[in-house]
């Protein structure tokens, strides 16, 4: 099964030790292929120094640690456009659709409000959780 996560879980993964910790986790253990576009590790980083203050080298690390857990950095070479409100959730769109993903992870309302895009289900992180049997 191949997942996206949204930036949002992505940093939520880093800041905390809760449940997107434990799906990044999983993804590091390859209960599913995590999947990512340079959009995606872009916005973290640029995230993690503007909005938390990390230093470029603190970005950089966590950078390091998250590539253990993709399997996959897909470059994609169609769009999605006016699609969203927010640019930005198109890029994350455009992620989804270049991984043909099963699933996009997700704590954005806007795009929760989709449910579906292509073929991936658009879930949030409990839900995504739920799917595990232990």
């Amino acid at each position: 099964m191949k997942v996206v996560f949204d930036t949002n879980v992505l940093i939520a993964a880093f800041l905390t030790e809760g449940l997107c910790a434990r799906l990044l986790a999983r993804a590091r253990k390859r209960q599913f292929l995590l999947v990512a576009c340079p959009f995606i590790l872009q916005e973290f980083e640029d995230v993690l120094t503007k909005r938390f203050l990390a230093t470029r080298g603190e970005a950089r690390e966590a950078l390091e640690l998250l590539s253990e857990a993709v399997e996959a950095v897909v470059h994609p070479t169609e769009h999605v456009a006016g699609l969203c409100r927010d640019a930005d959730d198109d890029n994350i769109l455009t992620c989804v659709l270049a991984a043909d993903a099963d699933y996009l992870v997700t704590g954005d309302l806007d795009l929760l409000e989709l449910r579906r895009f292509g073929r991936a289900q658009i879930v949030l992180p409990r839900d995504f959780e739920m799917i595990f049997a232990d």
